[in-house]
This record gives structure tokens, C-alpha cells and sequence, in this order.
């Protein structure tokens, strides 16, 4: 992993984020035993339960304890890897109880390019519709990895600052309530068959 371009950038987001005050700890997917979502729904049945027996819901877990991710990924074909994507497919009840609401997300890509705006943009989709807000992204021709550390660094120690202020994004607050809104009319249409998920909502008080 020391070789990783993505990494390297990654590192520097992380150094600005411990150099503010933060806990980090890195996993690496590569490294972990993951399977793919076979849509068994088992998950909004009985919250982060799941029939595949892998690293996934300890990751997941994890996510929840956060209160703030690092996404990074190298920009395979204009999209996250398909090991970043499938522990996204894997926590659709996140973004069904919006889990990550009050937490925030910051995007690390590389790629042959260097266009990786639209991976970048993903990421902040993804953080919106389990409800984080994005504080921002970092990007980088594997070429010119380097002359981005310094980049990374201060997107580290703003993530940390976004977290401490708990800084309210408004535009994409408005998105995230969108979001919550049409998953609200689908809990309730879907009360019997995803019990755990309902009873969540309602102990939020969003029903």
C-alpha cells in the first residue's frame, strides 16, 4: 500500500486531520474479506444484519462511530473501484436512516488522467443520500501526486474544522432533506417488511 498514488494523497489529508486533533485510523478494502450485496434486504429487516459473512458490517460499524470519513480511491474508468463500490452497495440502510447524518465526508482520488471531477462528484452523492455533508475533495494525476500533498493536508485540517463547528452546509443540507423526505413516504409504505428500520425512524422523530 505504501506505493498507492491514492494513498500518498490520502496520507496528507490524514496528517492534516491528526495535526488538528484527530483520531484517524486507516482500513485499507484491499486488505479485507468483502462480498457483494445480493439484495436479500436482510439489513432493513433487522438494522446492519447481513447473510454475506465478511468485513463489511465491522466497516460499517465503524463508519457510524466516525464523525468524519475519508473516502479515497483511485478513478478506475470514471468510477470508485469496485471494491469502494461494493461496501456502498452494501450499506443501503444507510441510506435509508440516513446513518452518517450529523457526519462528514472528504474525497481523495487519483487517476491516469486527471479528470476525476466526476468520481469526486459520486463520492459527495454518496455521502448526501446517508446524510454527511461533503467538506470537500482532493484530486490528482498520478504524476503529479506530489504537488497535491499540501492540498490534501488542508482539506484534513478542514474536515476536522467542519467537524468542530459543526458547519452547516446549506445547499446540501437541502439535498439531504430531500433525500430523507422520500425515503420518509418509503418506511412508511414499507413498515411491515423492514420493522427495525421504521422503529429507527420513529426513535428519531422523523415520523
Amino acid at each position: 500500500m505504501e506505493e498507492s498514488r491514492t494513498f500518498l494523497l490520502a496520507k496528507g489529508v490524514l496528517k492534516g486531520a491528526s495535526e488538528s486533533g484527530a483520531d484517524t485510523e486507516v482500513i485499507h478494502l484491499a486488505d479485507q474479506d468483502l462480498c457483494f450485496c445480493q439484495h436479500c434486504q436482510a439489513c432493513h429487516k433487522k438494522i446492519l444484519q447481513c447473510t454475506e459473512d465478511d468485513s463489511i458490517p465491522a466497516i460499517l460499524n465503524k463508519m457510524i462511530e466516525a464523525d468524519g470519513i475519508i473516502l479515497a480511491s483511485p478513478n478506475y474508468i470514471n468510477q470508485v473501484t469496485a471494491l469502494m463500490k461494493a461496501l456502498f452497495d452494501r450499506s443501503t440502510h444507510f441510506i435509508h436512516c440516513k446513518r452518517l447524518m450529523d457526519k462528514y465526508v472528504a474525497g481523495v482520488i487519483s487517476s491516469g488522467s486527471g479528470e476525476d471531477k466526476q468520481v469526486l462528484d459520486y463520492i459527495k452523492h454518496y455521502a448526501h443520500i446517508c446524510g454527511a455533508q461533503f467538506s470537500g475533495g482532493v484530486a490528482a494525476c498520478e504524476r503529479s501526486v506530489e504537488e497535491k500533498i499540501d492540498q490534501a493536508y488542508q482539506l484534513g485540517k478542514k474536515l476536522v474544522e467542519d467537524i468542530k463547528a459543526k458547519k452547516v452546509f446549506s445547499d446540501q443540507m437541502k439535498i439531504i432533506e430531500a433525500s430523507r423526505d422520500h425515503f420518509k413516504e418509503l418506511i412508511q409504505l414499507r413498515k411491515d417488511e423492514w420493522p427495525e428500520e421504521y422503529a429507527y425512524w420513529q426513535d428519531k422523530g422523523w415520523l
